[in-house]
């Protein structure tokens, strides 16, 4: 029997090293790189030979595979990762500005989730969701004990299937369920309006497919709701980047044509790249040039972007362009310093990777990776200044992250306890200000009357005095140890 068992072993690790060949010829010919270690190949076939026949328990031999490719990637960087037919198709969806689901913006609170806004015309919309509503249960299953990502993917599914929604109406003090049939959302990456005469905000929450064409017609909004702007916001705070064309193109937008956006460069020949201001670099996914509908002035409006620890990737790409170019002053806090590009490869029909190929540069050749872009102007969160910015993760607090390749300096452990302290008292903080009726927090809203960086913004287009930050420091990039 054990000889048998062997033999099954063997054989399976027989198949393995045959699929890791065959991958080993297509590395070669993409890459012309060296074959892979022979010995090494052998000590992962016997390994996946071990597991099948000595393991208390069958093991699914296309799982042992998948998850031995999904630690080689991750392995690398935060950023690579190996995506199986499921994590495939979700992550499509983000960049696509598309899922199904009931179409609603959420948050959590007290355990439960909350209704900040239906999306319009959504499912949610059309049955009368309402901003503030708290979600209690759904379907069968209490909210209260799930993450936000659970809930998130409890209510999305297939097209034209039902879910139930129990919502708890703080207002009118009763709990009512809903029936929501779920369809396609498309998801508004583009906020803005006018903020006061001659001045307009305008807020960016991703980069996707759509982000282009909605920043577009809200641009032409703003224009037509006040033709004589003297001054713009553009908010990049909290955007977590996303597609490459459309940070090229919303640079685009500001600048000058063909002058240089972002540049990159890794070991492919196709890395080693320069992206400039011109319909070629940006406009080939979206079937002409959305950017010939903006108006003229848009390229010579006074231009303040705010950013902060949240805004990374394709943010860093255009705040570092309309810094470097002197288009725009950017107002805030050092920006989360991902500077590095990932190009997606099938592996198959619905499995694939994703890994770094290179660094991004900004014009100036200032690599973004694990610094960021540092503002022109530092500002704190609220007039009181940051008390949960301790809280924070940026690229070079993440494990494994590249280094930019320019200057660096070694980890500081003296340092590193110290920011462990101050996580532990903003926590308490944040536990204490999320138990205050949200209109007494100190962190309002982006867009409203009590955001306190968007004023400063104001005020620094006006020529008015801002109210620096005292005490932000530019954090540097820290060296593996």
């Amino acid at each position: 029997m054990g000889q048998k068992l062997k033999t099954v072993g063997l054989l399976a690790a027989g198949a393995l090293a045959g699929a890791l060949a065959t991958m080993s010829v297509q590395t070669m010919a993409r890459g012309a790189l060296a074959p892979l270690p022979l010995e090494e190949l052998r000590q992962l076939s016997s390994v996946f030979g071990l597991i099948k026949s000595d393991y208390v328990e069958p093991v699914d031999e296309r799982k042992l595979i998948s998850d031995a490719i999904s630690g080689m990637v991750s392995s690398l960087d935060p950023h690579s990762q190996y995506f199986d037919k499921k994590s495939y198709k979700e992550f499509r969806e983000g960049t696509s500005g598309k899922f199904v689901g009931v179409g609603i913006e959420i948050s959590f609170e007290d355990g439960l989730v909350k209704v900040v806004s239906p999306i319009e015309g959504s499912p949610a919309y059309r049955a009368g969701l309402k901003p503030n509503d708290f979600i209690t249960k759904i379907d069968t299953t209490a909210v209260r004990g799930l993450t936000l990502n659970e809930a998130v993917k409890r209510m999305r599914g297939e097209p034209n299937t039902k879910v139930i929604l129990t919502v708890f109406r703080k207002d009118e003090n009763r709990s009512f369920p809903v029936t929501i049939i779920r369809e396609e959302i498309k998801t508004q990456s583009v906020k803005g309006k006018v903020i006061e005469p001659g001045y307009a905000w305008v807020r960016l929450t991703q980069f996707q497919d759509r982000t282009v064409e909605d920043f577009v017609k809200k641009i032409e909004e703003v224009y037509k709701a006040d033709p004589n702007l003297k001054g713009l916001v553009l908010d990049l705070r909290n955007d977590p980047g996303g597609l490459l064309n459309a940070a090229v193109a919303i640079s685009a937008a500001f600048l000058p044509e063909n002058v240089e956006v972002v540049s990159t460069n890794g070991q492919l020949a196709e890395s080693k790249f320069s992206y400039k201001a011109s319909p070629e670099f940006y406009a080939g996914r979206m079937g002409g040039d959305p950017l010939k509908r903006l108006p003229a002035a848009l390229k010579k409006v006074p231009l303040v972007v705010l950013v902060n620890e949240g805004s990374a990737s394709a943010s860093e790409i255009v705040a570092g362009a309309l810094q470097d170019h002197k288009r725009a002053l950017i107002l805030g806090s050092q920006s989360f310093g991902k500077g590095s590009v990932q190009t997606v490869r099938s592996l198959g029909p619905d499995t694939g990777i994703k890994i770094t190929t290179a660094r991004y540069y900004t014009p100036s050749g200032k690599s973004i990776q694990a610094k960021g872009i540092i503002p022109d102007v530092m500002l704190d969160d609220t007039a009181e200044g940051s008390p949960f910015a301790a809280l924070r993760t940026r690229e070079a607090d993440l494990e494994k992250h590249l280094l930019s390749g320019q200057d660096g300096k070694d980890a500081d452990p003296a340092k590193k306890a110290a920011l462990e302290k101050e996580r532990e008292l903003a926590l308490k903080k944040l536990e204490e200000e999320n138990k205050k009726p949200p209109a007494e927090r100190k962190l309002p809203e982006y867009g409203s009357d009590k955001d306190f960086q968007l004023r400063q913004a104001l005020n620094q287009l006006k020529g008015l005095p801002v109210l620096v930050s005292k005490t932000q420091e530019v954090r540097k990039e820290e060296k593996k140890e």
